[in-house]
């Protein structure tokens, strides 16, 4: 595995769930050490990195990329007397595919191993009418293994992560976590690729790496109203369904064909002008991309669209397929795509 793709595997290894992405945050500094000019750590934990203008223009216009933390997951809601650990979850999960999870429960105290699985009889002692019913997220519980003394360690308000490797193939990547830690990758690319480039670029590009967007777009809202841009990147990662039974008019994007350009979802509607700006640097830079919508979901560009004196804004995301499982998948041809676009824009703006 190439270095690069080993810092997109520490970032999908490292938990963080809404309200509590310090981990991955204190790697992105650290990773970042000298690609920015400026930092900010917003009172809600969003982590702004700011590279200013190398032009000597009077007015600089600013742009803002927004890359959330947070990975979906749980926090404990009750240990009971013999060490059986609840949740609630912090965002959106399908039960379908939490059956028999490893999972890893985040304490003060350290991390614990564990899996996750629904209440009721298993599958050698239930009848078929047992095993028909689908649980819903409250009736998944984790098990550490310790019996009553998980008590001792484990607090209610402790997080809770799958706990599944990153696997690199020949021509994707495989890990928990993709969404949204191929943005922060993406961020952190884009800010070394600048620092090392001779060229410079006329804008200031500020990184955003936000807290709490798979929760309502939280973290969004308040760097952007800090950073007040002219120009806004919701960077995210989307739905490939490009599929077994899907029919190819709700494939929302197909792997390998590029980054996506993304024009709607239900919490934004792009900016016209900056989307067609878009396609048109990724067109002269021999870019592959694809349009993209979504019927449904939402990302951080919303917040920046909306907030303060408003941005134009446009999002560019990643098609993934499988998104909120442990198997998320994506593909190099895209993820390196929407590198070179990020690096493009920034170099064309200002």
């Amino acid at each position: 595995m190439d270095a690069e793709l080993e810092l997109l595997r520490d970032l999908c290894m490292t938990p963080g769930v809404p309200g509590a992405e310090d981990r991955v945050r204190s790697l992105i500094e650290a990773r970042a050490t000298g690609f920015f000019d400026s930092k900010v750590m917003d009172p809600f934990g969003n982590l702004i990195l700011t590279r200013h203008s190398r032009t000597a223009a009077s007015e600089v216009t600013r742009v803002l990329l927004l890359c959330h933390m947070d990975e979906i997951g749980f926090m404990v809601s009750h240990v009971d007397q013999q060490g059986f650990i609840f949740v609630q979850p912090t965002g959106g999960f399908d039960p379908r595919t939490l059956f028999g999870r490893r999972v890893l429960v985040c304490t003060e105290n350290g991390d614990f191993k564990g899996v996750m699985n629904p209440i009721g009889k298993p599958l050698h002692t239930s009848s078929l009418k047992d095993r028909e019913k689908v649980p819903e997220i409250g009736d998944f519980f984790v098990d550490v293994g310790m019996g009553p003394k998980a008590k001792e360690v484990i607090s209610i308000g402790d997080y809770v992560v799958m706990d599944e490797p990153f696997i690199e193939l020949e021509d994707k990547c495989i890990s928990k976590a993709l969404d949204n830690r191929v943005a922060c990758w993406l961020g952190l690319e884009v800010l070394r690729l600048l620092a090392n480039d001779a060229e410079g670029h006329a804008c200031e590009l500020s990184v955003a790496f936000t807290v709490q967007e798979e929760v309502g777009v939280r973290g969004a809202k308040t760097a952007a109203f800090l950073v007040r841009p002219h120009y806004a990147i919701g960077v995210d990662t989307t739905l490939s369904c490009d599929l077994p039974g899907v029919t190819p008019k709700d494939y929302i994007t197909t792997q390998g064909d590029g980054f996506g350009l993304h024009l709607k979802d239900n919490s934004m509607i792009a900016d016209r002008s900056f989307a067609r700006l878009i396609e048109s640097i990724a067109k002269d830079n021999s870019i592959p991309f694809q349009r993209t919508m979504l019927p449904a979901g939402g990302q951080d560009g919303s917040a920046a669209q909306q907030s303060a004196g408003g941005a134009k804004t446009a999002s560019v995301v990643v098609g993934t397929r499988y998104i909120h499982t442990v198997t998320e998948m994506v593909d190099k041809v895209d993820l390196f795509a929407a590198r070179k676009i990020l690096v493009e824009i920034a170099k064309s703006i200002g």
